[in-house]
């Protein structure tokens, strides 16, 4: 249970890292203000600012989020007629604004919230020590602070630094960082399992090893025999070997073998074995595998790995839309915490594996154009280059909470069927 824990949470903690320091990344190439970057979710454990970035842990690790200045109610803290206090420099600018009942700012000045404008003007207003008779107007610092509700200290977000003032490129650059990152990640992650395994292993179409009465030793098949044909069909891999037996269940088969250089037709008939309530054949051999330990086989590993899942995982979407939609098609926090499960019993070389498969999964979940999510917010870009003017911030704003809403209701759907599948049966 701890081990399974404690898997989960590296594993979901590394992918969802790895995506956010994406958008991280190039946002901050941009010029964008990073105004938070957060693992977890939910109220904060950790907080430490550097620069104009706060980088905290939140106690539900279950997500993570960048927040960068512009596509967030930046003055949502902010409430007319709330009390506050200011901390000002010698010039009388203000450089802290603390709305947090969490914290106390011992030399800030007290005031009553009447008006601000912390996007392009760069001020606020109130009633300085509860004085209704005197309204103080006060200039805010390019780079001042605001302390919130929950005692997060993040700086304001004025509008040169806002996601919406970079260039269409670099916000195209920036909602893609994730995914790209989350497809680096898995490269890494099974070139790594090609590491710890000693190298790429490849199956081939000799024979290593023969069981006793078996179907193949029966028929004379013995070890080290090479099988190149199975009836018509060439087998140069041991996948094409293995399907073209197990298609001959119960049926009369020829094999044309190789051994000592010299060929050899042998007849036999593979035995009927039942899996996943299919009839396969079985004869009874296992193939022979090589080890290629050079750098560029792993790397061609990780990258041949990660195409493969990137193809898989779009041919079940596919089959969505033309067989389609069920929940059980859908994994939640729930259904990765089973399989983390599942994987921690074998070992690390599974965990990094499970890292890898789930990682590809979040980078192209993302990308679907749904609204709320990297792939709807690139769809959004494309129109902008289309059209050749920025769409209009309150509808671009509608479509993004009707995604989430929708993504919302989903999350809780998936959720719900994947306790039932895991815990309640």
């Amino acid at each position: 249970m701890v081990v399974t824990i404690i898997a989960f949470i590296i594993v979901f903690g590394t992918i969802v890292f790895v995506h956010e320091f994406g958008h991280y990344f190039f946002a901050k190439r941009a010029g964008i203000l990073v105004r938070e970057f957060s693992i977890g979710m939910g109220p904060k454990i950790f907080a430490y600012r550097k620069n104009e970035t706060t980088y905290t842990i939140r106690i539900l690790p279950l997500g993570g989020y960048v927040r960068m200045a512009g596509l967030e109610e930046d003055d949502e803290d902010l409430q007319k007629g709330m009390p506050a206090s200011l901390i000002l420099d010698d010039a009388g600018i203000v450089k802290k604004i603390n709305v947090s009942k969490k914290v106390t700012l011992l030399s800030g000045v007290p005031i009553e919230l009447v008006d601000w404008d912390l996007t392009d003007d760069l001020w606020i207003s109130g009633y300085e020590n509860g004085n209704e008779e005197e309204l103080k107007k006060y200039v805010v610092d390019h780079d001042a602070l605001i302390i919130e509700k929950d005692g997060t200290e993040v700086q304001i977000a004025p509008k040169d630094v806002q996601f919406q003032s970079a260039s269409v490129l670099n916000r195209i650059l920036t909602n893609f960082a994730g995914p790209l990152n989350n497809f680096l990640l898995a490269i890494v992650a099974f070139t790594l399992v090609a590491v710890m395994q000693g190298g790429v292993q490849t199956t081939t179409n000799y024979v290593a090893s023969v069981e006793n009465n078996s179907v193949a030793q029966k028929a004379g098949i013995r070890k080290n025999d090479q099988i190149i044909k199975i009836n018509k069909t060439k087998t140069s891999s041991w996948t094409t070997l293995a399907t073209a037996i197990s298609n001959q269940a119960g049926k009369k088969t020829v094999l044309i073998i190789k051994r000592a250089d010299k060929e050899k037709k042998i007849t036999l008939t593979p035995e009927t074995k039942k899996e996943n309530g299919q009839k396969v054949g079985y004869i009874g051999i296992s193939s022979r595998v090589n080890t290629n330990k050079s750098l560029l086989a792993i790397i061609s590993y990780g990258v041949k790995q990660t195409g493969s899942v990137i193809t898989q995982i779009f041919a079940v979407l596919g089959s969505m839309f033309t067989k389609g939609f069920s929940l059980n098609d859908l994994g939640g926090p729930v259904a990765m915490y089973s399989y983390t499960s599942e994987a921690a019993h074998y070992g690390v070389i599974s965990v990094i594996s499970l890292l890898a498969l789930l990682s590809v999964n979040l980078g192209i979940v993302n990308l679907l154009p749904i609204p709320a999510l990297d792939g709807g917010k690139l769809l959004l870009n494309i129109v902008e280059v289309i059209r050749g003017k920025p769409i209009d911030p309150n509808k671009e704003m509608i479509i993004t909470l009707i995604g989430f809403a929708f993504m919302l209701v989903l999350m809780v759907l998936v959720t719900w069927n994947d306790i039932s599948r895991y815990f309640l049966h």
